[in-house]
């Protein structure tokens, strides 16, 4: 089957405007402009042609239209003489580069990552029987023989410059870095400035906490356990946003006074994000990435967090100069007898038929498999499910109860809009619950853009409560800090009901329970990344409704992202 790309407006205009300042505009470029930002639009780095041989290209509201690629190096080749097509370092609105097609600032925020990463993979001097003996405290051998992927970890994050420890949940990342700065603090020779960040203010709040637990069970001097951190900042606010620029306190002019830099959540952060984030860290700095490659990339360009780590595994990694990456694979949440455990192995693993025979067979009570109900049995059969999970939501007293409630069950859903949306269920929720006007008590709401003034970012959840000091209503937030704060109504910046999250939305946090709405049919949006990040937000119960060929077309759907960075880090073109 011929698969078809839509060309839309917004790369029509785009085209049009490339091909119009071009002085002598060649063969081909205008569908290499519409392609670019086509690519670009679609989360894509770059255009690499060859993923588009024998596809069928269309223009929305010009359906006659069409075109196909068969040969992509003559088709690239044929771009050379056109003025807005450069080479690297030419200064041009396109940039042609091993092959692939790029907008120019996206061309420079790939090199920028992939410079500032490789700048500081260098090797680490370290002793060696210091390192044998401190590894041998943290990390004590096992006794089944086994290797210790933790242990690993540790030993290449003292050893190299950059350090990615990547896992799914419940693997043990946030003890293994507690250990990690453990361990680096002991090296050090001066007062270190360790920093631990993360993309939303939801993830630095749990971060705070896992942080916390961990390194209070380690056996630590007081001299050494001062030199921890125990605070958590979003990547914004270390940065220093400027309210109302595109722009931060913080670059390569005015560094950020830190020795050791950790970033949590780091698949949630995008290829733009990551490069100012680069820039603004000193060379000399260790820099330590934790998060989860399997999971939905950013939901801006790139999947940087992937493309760092489609290099070779640990234990093949002699040289320096690279990062070292590190799998981490064993579950200490979720056992062999786990259902939410071997599902999101199956959905990985891209195995559709076991990870469907597994929901239907019910031989796991942590996870549950119904048909999608039709018609008007949906909106009943939603509303008990919505009443019983909300049950002890509904009945908090405080705002503090309230948002602890809110994370014990939510509403997932891989759409925003349609009757499986995140927009109706939101309204099937309030209806639910006797909720219908925007600032009714116990109304969740995200926020939904950056107000760096009033220091709330897109993904920040609040609730609707009282407030004492008013005698009216106020929104309630969690700080990273494990303070609350309050904010007037009138204040509040864009925002959603958030009883229900899309799975993008959804990132950087964990519930007790979920509840999967998958839509009637497939669409673009539905991937096997979806489908393992929802079942993984859940701590202990997920239930999903679906139909059945959607569900497996969504196991079978592996979403990748176009992008020369694993080129640059790695040397060579590796599969994901």
């Amino acid at each position: 089957m011929t698969e078809t790309l839509q060309l839309s407006s917004l790369d029509r205009h785009f085209a049009d405007f490339i091909h119009r300042i071009d002085p002598h505009p060649c063969e081909g470029l205008w569908l290499a402009a519409a392609l670019v930002s086509n690519a670009t639009c679609r989360g894509n780095i770059c255009l690499d042609p060859t993923a588009l041989c024998g596809t069928e290209i269309v223009s929305q509201h010009a359906s006659d239209r069409q075109w196909r690629i068969s040969d992509p190096s003559h088709w690239l080749g044929a771009l050379e003489p056109c003025v807005t097509v450069g080479r690297p370092g030419d200064y041009a609105p396109l940039v042609l580069d091993g092959g692939r097609l790029y907008l120019h600032r996206s061309w420079d925020y790939e090199r920028q990552v992939a410079d500032g990463i490789l700048l500081r993979s260098v090797a680490r001097t370290v002793d060696d029987r210091f390192l044998s003996a401190a590894l041998e405290r943290y990390f004590p051998s096992a006794r089944d023989g086994e290797p210790d992927q933790q242990r690993e970890a540790a030993r290449l994050a003292l050893t190299r410059g950059v350090a990615v420890v990547s896992g799914g949940p419940g693997t043990g990342k946030t003890a293994t870095v507690a250990r990690i700065l453990a361990l680096v603090a002991e090296l050090a020779h001066e007062p270190l400035r360790i920093v631990l960040a993360t993309p939303t203010g939801k993830a630095a709040m749990r971060l705070k906490r896992s942080i916390m637990q961990a390194t209070e069970q380690l056996p630590l001097p007081e001299n050494l356990r001062q030199m921890l951190p125990t605070e958590v900042v979003t990547i914004h606010r270390l940065l220093g946003a400027v309210p109302g620029k595109a722009s931060y306190r913080h670059n390569r002019e005015n560094r950020l006074e830190c020795s050791v830099l950790v970033v949590d959540e780091a698949s949630m952060v995008d290829l733009p994000l990551m490069a100012r984030l680069l820039e603004a860290l000193p060379d000399s700095a260790r820099l330590v990435l934790l998060g989860d490659r399997d999971q939905l990339a950013s939901v801006e360009a790139g999947a940087v967090l992937a493309d760092i780590c489609s290099g070779p595994a640990a234990s093949d990694v002699g040289e320096p100069g690279r990062p070292a990456v590190v799998q981490l694979s064993r579950s200490y949440r979720f056992g062999l007898d786990s259902g939410i455990g071997n599902l999101s192995r199956l959905v990985n693993a891209g195995d559709g038929a076991a990870a469907l025979d597994l929901l239907v067979s019910g031989r796991y009570s942590d996870v549950v498999w119904r048909p999608l109900p039709a018609g008007p049995a949906f909106g009943q059969l939603f509303r008990e499910r919505v009443q019983l999970g909300y049950a002890a939501y509904s009945r908090a007293a405080t705002p503090g109860a309230a948002l602890d409630e809110l994370d014990r069950f939510r509403v997932l859903a891989p759409h925003r809009e349609g009757a499986w949306g995140v927009e109706s269920l939101n309204r099937l929720c309030r209806d639910a619950l006797g909720l219908h006007g925007r600032d009714d008590r116990l109304m969740p709401v995200m926020v939904t853009g950056n107000n760096y003034e009033l220091g709330l970012f897109n993904g920040d959840t609040g609730v609707m409560m009282d407030d004492p000091a008013s005698g009216g209503l106020a929104v309630w937030f969690n700080d990273p800090d494990g303070t609350l704060r309050r904010l007037s109504p009138l204040r509040l910046p864009p925002h959603e009901s958030a009883f229900a999250l899309t799975v993008h939305k959804s990132q950087g946090s964990e519930f007790d329970r979920v509840l999967l709405i998958l839509p009637e049919r497939v669409s673009e949006a539905l991937s096997r990344e979806l489908l393992y990040t929802a079942v993984t937000r859940a701590r202990s119960h997920v239930e999903i409704w679906g139909t059945e060929e959607v569900f497996l077309r969504t196991v079978e759907r592996c979403t990748v992202r176009s992008s020369g960075l694993r080129e640059r880090l790695w040397g060579e073109s590796r599969p994901q």
